[in-house]
């Protein structure tokens, strides 16, 4: 198989390995909330809202040693370890404890902080900058596949459910744990890529390979700074320089509208008792539109990378279109208590009558958003830190994760219409500084190109 072909099939094995891994946990982040509130314990005291926030919280700190981890042990060993407490944390709910809860969920934020940062560390080592935008693009449909699987599981096995029994739940997160495993064993079939070499790079390489042996049996000399050291110091570097100050505020709205499409959206459906006895079931149904829009714009974005002459802003700006129209329904569709309704749900209504087919569309506009800004946000990043990809995907993470805990957090008191407004002023702010930091990738390539000649 030709270098390209083999790069080309560890992208994809990567997102069949996140697709099952997150057919579990993403499916387990959307029913949680409503698990938890028919759950049938008095000894039980836990929140999804507060987990979540305390995983993106764990999440945001850990993305800072992150690449240490990485340079010592590897991509590919860290993603399976990584992926096991994924199955633990999944796990916990088959027969939940306020105290395993609550230390599931700080174990894997430090977990998800690993796996991410080998995730973008893995895409960057085998995408050049002609693939990087086609190769994010098929990672991330891939992996948006698991909101449809996941999902479509929840509304056959809750469909006229009022209240969630404790055989369904038993039922429900045993299959996830199963599915979640598969997924970190997919990880050891990734291979390392291997450029095409003449002759005499084959003997140069032999030479050096030959050298590094010996010099392995040594001790580290005194001075010499260790790969763990050298990531954590980069990591820190990157966080002040102009082109990833320039992406925090796009980041962090992603980190926003990820807690909100991901906890906050399909407890709201769930909660809205107008929608009748299949309101539970819809919270599935709302997840697969959202992975239907997360896989179709993930697809076509990644196909059109190589074809679209204009950039990456007009993605993004689609992106922001797409959310504000969501947004706006939403507004009208869903009563403005329904995130902190209680287990019985509301009972009042919007500006609208509630009608499914309305919030089943945002869930597909949410999704189709969240494509546009990962996929380029992905690409971008890939794009500008090719030689320090590990760190600058752990910022990348460490920015999302902690607007995300934020955004969990506050989730336990506000409103609907307050929730919405944060995200519109974030994603318009991003979206500016987007523009820019894309005007500057693409200066500073074009001069760095230049001075090449």
């Amino acid at each position: 198989m030709s270098p390209e072909g083999k790069t080309l099939l560890n992208i994809i094995i990567l997102g069949f390995g996140f697709m099952f891994m997150f057919t579990a946990f993403q499916t387990c982040g959307n029913v949680e909330q409503t698990v938890i509130k028919n759950f049938n314990s008095t000894d039980f005291h836990g929140s999804g809202y507060t987990s979540m926030a305390i995983i993106y919280g764990v999440f945001s700190a850990s993305n800072l040693i992150a690449p240490s981890v990485v340079a010592v042990i590897g991509p590919q060993l860290s993603m399976f370890i990584s992926g096991l407490v994924y199955s633990g944390y999944i796990a916990v709910f088959i027969y939940p404890l306020t105290w395993s809860f609550y230390t599931a969920s700080v174990v894997v934020g430090i977990a998800a902080a690993v796996l991410w940062t080998a995730q973008g560390n893995l895409l960057t080592i085998n995408s050049t900058d002609d693939t990087i935008g086609r190769n994010s693009g098929i990672f991330w449909a891939l992996l948006q596949f698991s909101l449809f699987f996941g999902n479509l599981y929840i509304y056959f096995a809750w469909h006229g459910k009022v209240h969630i029994s404790d055989r369904d739940r038993r039922t429900v997160f045993i299959s996830l744990t199963v599915i979640s495993l598969v997924g970190s064993f997919l990880f050891f079939l990734i291979r390392s890529p291997e450029p095409e070499a003449t002759p005499s790079e084959a003997s140069e390489s032999l030479l050096q390979a030959e050298s590094a042996d010996i010099q392995s049996t040594a001790p580290t000399p005194p001075g010499v700074r260790s790969p763990a050291l050298e990531a954590f110091k980069k990591a820190l570097q990157l966080c002040f320089t102009k082109e990833m100050m320039l992406l925090s505020i796009s980041i962090a709205y992603t980190g926003l509208e990820l807690t909100f499409y991901s906890g906050v959206y399909g407890t709201c459906i769930g909660a809205m008792t107008r929608f009748g006895d299949d309101a539970k079931g819809l919270i599935g149904l709302s997840g697969i539109f959202i992975g239907i829009g997360e896989i179709l714009g993930g697809g076509f974005f990644g196909m059109l990378n190589k074809r679209n002459r204009f950039g990456r802003n007009p993605v993004v700006l689609l992106g922001l279109v797409t959310h504000y129209l969501a947004f706006y329904l939403i507004f009208l569709n869903i009563a403005s208590d329904a995130p902190i309704a209680p287990e019985e749900g509301t009972q009042l209504q919007a500006f609208i009558t509630p009608s499914v087919q309305v919030a089943l569309l945002c869930s597909f506009l949410l999704g189709l958003g969240d494509s546009c800004f990962n996929t380029q946000l992905l690409s971008i990043v890939g794009f500008m830190f090719p030689e320090d990809s590990a760190p600058a995907f752990a910022i990348f993470k460490f920015i999302q994760s902690i607007s995300a805990a934020v955004a969990f957090f506050y989730s336990n008191y506000l409103l609907l219409q307050w929730q919405l407004l944060i995200m519109v002023i974030t994603g318009f702010f991003g979206t500016l500084n987007f523009f820019l930091a894309e005007r500057l990738a693409v200066s500073i390539r074009r001069d760095s190109d230049y001075d090449s000649i």
